[in-house]
């Protein structure tokens, strides 16, 4: 089929503004469910971390917004879009996408993790389907997902809420969830159970209405007059373990500021980041912070302890850079 008709763009454009305006950031995608724009630093001689502070598109899921102005220059500097990608873990929704894909079709069919610029070839955020399996196959392998899951909510007693349900070219289908504020859930592949991705803070599911050489992303029947449930806490602990504990310096705590106790939390928050979710802890820790008005009284403290969770004091100086911009807004 042919997706790079004008029309196509345009309702790309439209459902993206259309999710935009119920708070859900959006970007744009190309045809491969890849962002459309290409790294701004695609060129440079060294790797960067940029997650957009520089004030160029090009970043993937770090490019998303709700402004409408925004959106509509993003996708006038990709005309070739077919589709968008929503980020997830981001206000006001925190949206978790639970992917319940194909098997023997595996391919991250909504979003990625921390990776790179977000650039079309440094984010995970996409890949094609594969329509080899035939219809029986992919009716079956998605039987085996569903009741992989069911079997996950049996045994830690939760109900899968009804809730907003996209279904995918290759037979899969997303479920959206919402979680609280203060949780950050990493992106995984087939850690809950095999087929089963999670997609979360760095992350994006492809928004329905999203076109892909191999069909169109679309809500599931009923879903229309939904909004995304509350993940069950059962489920959020699964897909969120808990930090293991650190313990900070004394010179750390007394950064954080005397009667802060929320700071000295946002600072543990940082520490206990592993490998994929420093920046992305460090990001959140700092906007926090930056809205409770104590973000410059504490930057010093979360730079610290990024550094000790493994970032360098650039990259956690920059990340907490683009916090304080992103809330002064």
């Amino acid at each position: 089929m042919a997706i790079t008709d004008r029309q196509t763009a345009t309702l790309a454009l439209a459902h993206a503004l259309s999710a935009a305006e119920r708070g859900f950031p959006v970007f744009p995608l190309s045809a491969t469910k890849l962002p459309a724009l290409r790294s701004p630093h695609r060129k440079d001689a060294l790797p960067t971390r940029c997650r957009g502070e520089c004030g160029f598109p090009g970043h993937g899921v770090h490019d998303a917004t709700t402004d409408p102005a925004a959106v509509r220059a993003l996708f006038a500097a990709a005309p070739w879009a077919t589709g968008y990608g929503i980020a997830c873990g981001r206000p006001p929704h925190h949206l978790i996408g639970i992917d319940l894909d194909v098997f023997g079709a595996h391919g991250p069919d909504g979003g990625g993790g921390d990776r790179g610029t977000g650039g079309p070839r440094s984010n995970s955020g996409g890949g094609a389907d594969h329509s080899s399996v035939d219809g029986a196959g992919a009716d079956r392998a998605l039987a085996d997902s569903l009741s992989s899951l069911q079997d996950i909510a049996l045994r830690h007693l939760f109900t899968i809420p009804e809730t907003v349900t996209v279904l995918t070219p290759s037979g899969g289908r997303h479920l959206w969830l919402t979680g609280p504020a203060d949780v950050v859930v990493p992106n995984s592949a087939s850690r809950l159970a095999p087929g089963i991705d999670v997609r979360g803070a760095g992350g994006y599911l492809v928004g329905p209405g999203s076109v892909t050489p191999q069909g169109r992303y679309r809500l599931a029947p009923g879903s229309a007059r939904l909004t995304p449930a509350p993940c069950p806490r059962a489920l959020l602990h699964l897909v969120a373990p808990p930090a293991r504990p650190h313990h900070p310096s004394p010179a750390t705590a007394r950064a954080a500021g005397p009667g802060r106790a929320q700071g000295q939390g946002l600072v543990h928050f940082v520490l206990a980041a592993h490998e994929g979710q420093r920046n992305t802890r460090l990001f959140w820790a700092a906007c926090r912070a930056y809205e409770n008005g104590f973000g410059d009284a504490l930057a010093d403290a979360l730079v610290n302890a990024a550094v000790r969770a493994g970032l360098t004091e650039r990259e956690a100086r920059a990340t907490i850079d683009s916090a304080r911009r992103m809330t002064a807004t």
